[in-house]
Parts: C-alpha cells; sequence; structure tokens
C-alpha cells in the first residue's frame, strides 16, 4: 500500500468502527421478538426454537416433514427438561417455556411473526425460495433471519420482498449451550431488522457479535488458516500430523489441534468449505484449498464418520495416545534477549517457576505479573547431559540454542527445536519439544501469525470489530485466547516479522501482510488499547 492510500484506507476503517458501534446503541434500544418462527425443525432449528421459548416469545416451529416436526418438537421439550435437570431452569420455568412451543403444520401459520428464523438444509436456491414464499406470507415489518453459515446474506435476501427486513442470525452448534451468535448484515440490511435480531440474540441469552456479509461473516473466515495452514506445514514436511496437532495443544493451548479437528468436522465437509471460499473471493491466494485435503476426500478419508482421516479411528483404542506429562527439571540455562518470551525463559530457568498464566491468559491481552521482568541468571555450575549451561538466544518468536533455531510463542510447555542440543536445553528446563524443521515462526508461530493476519485483514475491511472478532473466536471456536489479543501480547512488529519472512521465502500474496496490521506496527499501536 502506498503512502497516498493510507488516509483514505484508515479513513475506511474508522468508519466501518463506527457504524459496529451505531449497530450497538440502536441494538440496546431494540425490543426483541415476542413472537418467533423457526423454520426447519432438525437439530439446528429445535435448537433455536428452544432458545426462543426459553427468552419468553411464543414460538412456533414449522417443517415441511410431518414427522421431522415432531422429531424437533420432542426434542425442544426434551432439551428444556435437561436443562431441569442440570440445574439452569426450575421445573416451573421449564414448563412455562414449554407451554410456549407451538407446532405450526403449515407455513402459512407464521403469519403473526415478528421474527423468522429459518433454519434449512444450506442449499441457496431452497432458501430463496423459501423467502420468497415467506415475503407474501408475514407482514411487511416482520424480520427474516438465516441460520447459514457458508451462503451470502446478501444473496438471500434478494429473493425477499423487503431485503433490508433480512439478516443472518448464525448460531453455533449446539445452540443451546455455544454463548455465540453472530449477526451478519447483508449489503440491503435496515438498521431496525439488526437492532431487533441483536437484542433477541440477547434475550436468550447469547453474546452477540456484528459481522458483514462475506465468505464466512466473521468467525469461521478469521479460522481459515488454523486449517490449511497446517496443511501447508504438512505438505512442506515442516512436521507431521502427530507433531503438528501436540504443537498446537501443548504449545499453543488449544483443545484439538487442526488434523483431529478437520477429522471431526469431516475432511469432505471442510475441503468442499474450502472450494466454496475460495470461489466465493474470485480466487483469493489465502484461501486457496490443500491437494493434500482433495486427496483423502479421493481417496474416502474423510474423517471420523468414515474410520480414518488424517488418524484411524476403525480400533477400539484412542486415534492417538494421551499428552504426556513434562519431563522434570534438571538445569537451569543462561538467556539473552528481550520481550515476554525472553522473559518467562529467563524467569524459568533461573528460578524453575513456570509462568502459568501464560497459558491462560485472558482475551484483554494483561501480562502476567510473573513475567513482569527479568530474573538473575541461574549459577554457570549447572550441568545438562554433562555439558555446560547451554545459552539461550531469544530473537522474537524464538530463537537459538547452540547455533540450533528453536520457535515458541510463549513457554507453556512445549518449545519447537530443529535439533538435539534445543532438545536438551528445553528438556532441561522442564519443557516438552517437538522436532520440526527450520522455518519462519515454527508450526505454531506460522499458523498463530496467519490467524492475526487474517483477523487484521477482517478489521480492517470493515468485517468486524476488534473485539468482536476476538470473542467470536474464543466463545465460538474455543480458541485459547483471542488472535489479536494473543498479537497484542506477543508485539505486533513480532508478528509483522514472522509474515515478512515467510514473504520473503515463498513471494506468495498468501503471506501478504494486511494493511491495517502493517500501519498498526508503523504507528506503535496494539489492536486492543
Amino acid at each position: 500500500m502506498s503512502p497516498a492510500t493510507e488516509p483514505a484506507e484508515a479513513a475506511k476503517t474508522a468508519e466501518a468502527r463506527k457504524t459496529v458501534e451505531a449497530r450497538k446503541t440502536a441494538a440496546a434500544a431494540a425490543e426483541p421478538a415476542k413472537v418467533i418462527g423457526v423454520l426447519g425443525a432438525g437439530t439446528m432449528g429445535a435448537g433455536i426454537a428452544q432458545l426462543a421459548c426459553r427468552a419468553g416469545a411464543r414460538t412456533l416451529l414449522h417443517d415441511p416433514i410431518p414427522e421431522a416436526l415432531q422429531r424437533g418438537a420432542e426434542r425442544v421439550r426434551a432439551g428444556l427438561q435437561k436443562e431441569a435437570d442440570k440445574g439452569r431452569l426450575s421445573t416451573e420455568e421449564a414448563l412455562a417455556a414449554a407451554q410456549r412451543l407451538e407446532v405450526a403444520d403449515a407455513i402459512e401459520q407464521l403469519a403473526p411473526c415478528e421474527l423468522v428464523i429459518e433454519a434449512a438444509p444450506e442449499r441457496a436456491e431452497l432458501k430463496r425460495e423459501l423467502y420468497e414464499r415467506l415475503s407474501q406470507i408475514v407482514g411487511a415489518e416482520c424480520v427474516l433471519a438465516t441460520n447459514t453459515s457458508s451462503l451470502p446474506v446478501t444473496g438471500i435476501a434478494a429473493a425477499a420482498s423487503h431485503p433490508e427486513r433480512v439478516v443472518g442470525m448464525h448460531f453455533f452448534n449446539p445452540a443451546p449451550l455455544m454463548r455465540l451468535l453472530e449477526v451478519v448484515a447483508g449489503e440491503r440490511s435496515g438498521e431496525p431488522a439488526l437492532a431487533i435480531a441483536r437484542a433477541t440474540g440477547e434475550a436468550m441469552g447469547k453474546d452477540v457479535i456484528l459481522a458483514s456479509d462475506g465468505p464466512g461473516f466473521l468467525v469461521n473466515r478469521c479460522n481459515r488458516p488454523f486449517g490449511l495452514e497446517a496443511l501447508r506445514l504438512l505438505q512442506e514436511r515442516i512436521a507431521g500430523v502427530p507433531e503438528i496437532d501436540t504443537i498446537c495443544r501443548l504449545g499453543g493451548g488449544f483443545r484439538m489441534g487442526p488434523f483431529e479437528l478437520m477429522d471431526l468436522v469431516g475432511v469432505d465437509t471442510g475441503f468442499e468449505i474450502s472450494q466454496s471460499f475460495y470461489a466465493l473471493s474470485f480466487g483469493e491466494p489465502r484461501w486457496r484449498p490443500s491437494p493434500i485435503a482433495a486427496r483423502y476426500v479421493a481417496a474416502g478419508l474423510h474423517g471420523r464418520k468414515s474410520g480414518r482421516g488424517y488418524y484411524d479411528y476403525s480400533g477400539e483404542g484412542p486415534h492417538r495416545p494421551p499428552d504426556p506429562e513434562p519431563p522434570p527439571r534438571s538445569a537451569g540455562a543462561r538467556v539473552q534477549g528481550k520481550g515476554p518470551l525472553a522473559e518467562a525463559l529467563r524467569t524459568l530457568a533461573a528460578t524453575g517457576d513456570r509462568p502459568s498464566g501464560m497459558s491462560t491468559l485472558a482475551a484483554t491481552g494483561d501480562r502476567p505479573s510473573g513475567v513482569s521482568a527479568p530474573a538473575a541468571a541461574p549459577p554457570d555450575d549447572v550441568q545438562v547431559d554433562g555439558v555446560d549451561t547451554p545459552e539461550i538466544v531469544v530473537d522474537g518468536l524464538g530463537g537459538s540454542v547452540a547455533g540450533e533455531p528453536f520457535y515458541s510463542l510463549t513457554p507453556l510447555a512445549l518449545v519447537e527445536v530443529t535439533g538435539a542440543a534445543g532438545e536438551r536445553a528445553f528438556a532441561g528446563l522442564g519443557l516438552h519439544t517437538a522436532r520440526v524443521e527450520p522455518c519462519p515462526g515454527g508450526v505454531l508461530g506460522r499458523i498463530v501469525c496467519q490467524l492475526v493476519n487474517e483477523c487484521a485483514f477482517a478489521l480492517g475491511e470493515g468485517v468486524g470489530s476488534a473485539r468482536d472478532i476476538d470473542t467470536g473466536m474464543v466463545l465460538g471456536l474455543n480458541h485459547p485466547r483471542g488472535p489479536l489479543a494473543w498479537a497484542d501480547m506477543l508485539g505486533p512488529e513480532r508478528v509483522l516479522a514472522v509474515l515478512d519472512a515467510l514473504w520473503a521465502e515463498y513471494r506468495e500474496e498468501r503471506y501478504r501482510a494486511a494493511p491495517a496490521l502493517r500501519r498498526l506496527v508503523r504507528a506503535s499501536g496494539r489492536f486492543l488499547a
């Protein structure tokens, strides 16, 4: 980006932030819908109907298949009873909520609704037909909301007679349990409709984030690099499947590694989504599908549902062994360098105190007090495997030991090493190690920096605010922390350095840094400041 275009880009970003704040203000003054229709009685539709009943709304559930409608209604009542059994609702509250559910045998019975939430199968033509028909049934002021997770809201809304009353309400599965709701603004979505959708979501007990229409909206878009960059690392043989997943779990604090997650979702489903992203973006290089995923799909290796994907699920035992305990600490080290990683390693090397706060860092990006200042170096006579105390040189998101590169975003429990010297040094500090091939940022660094970069692109394009992005990633996808909070903790300049190193090595548009990230670094700013 040239200096001449920067003021215009900055003005667009500021205007997008004003729009988000205006929508939040409008939602605060809006009333939630009191009569809610749910179109589609499958797992997601029944879950949404359960939320509507629980929020105090008269709830009309419709499905064109009578058997599916009855199963869906039974699922709603069973869900409310389960909530009572677990103490989330009193018996009286669950009974009252169940009495608010009405089975609508015909779609015309949705006429009195103030809000209709559509949870039909993910077929664009089917949804457009439904919105054209609904427009002839409900009142002109009724808000029509699609629960689509992948189809453009704008295209669906075009079939409605009042497209300004059409919005996205993307619930996450299972809807009654997941705290997040994305309210999505199509190109013609009106502010009153968005305000009602947000107010209704909040009445359902959801943490609501706002997103603009586009591939994957906010959360699914920002998470694309988690799987795609892992596949690229595998393709280049930087590390294998179990090593990449272990690094993400032990080094990053993710509940699942990317390959475990792709197997759970379905390799074929994930590949189809990748193709959709690539097509909708007219060939955005960051979203190019992986040839490895294409081969697995062609081979019928679709993950857990087929018995084999990136892991083998055909046996009786678990698909992988449990993560081991860290090795016992046996020595110290001399640590050179600055920044959170150097400070935490210095504390660990000198005192043996692991900065546990680094693994549970809140989404605010606050630095734990245990790594706020360097500790004294350990004595020079400490031995590791019979050699002198190792010298760890930290530079950015990693460094070197005896000339061998290593990588670590934060010393949670694991450090990526490229040779035996690193294995000895960090095992002596009581840390897990994983062997990887040298590359800018290492495995976890590449994945996280690409996550940050995608979030920065979304932020700069006005898809959502910084706090909504991080809230969505934590609540919608169980990330250990928001990527932008992670960037603030590490320092955006370190993230940019990894991306620029990847760009210098590959010369691929896939690794170009987001203009919003580069501007932030130039201004010495922080995403969540």
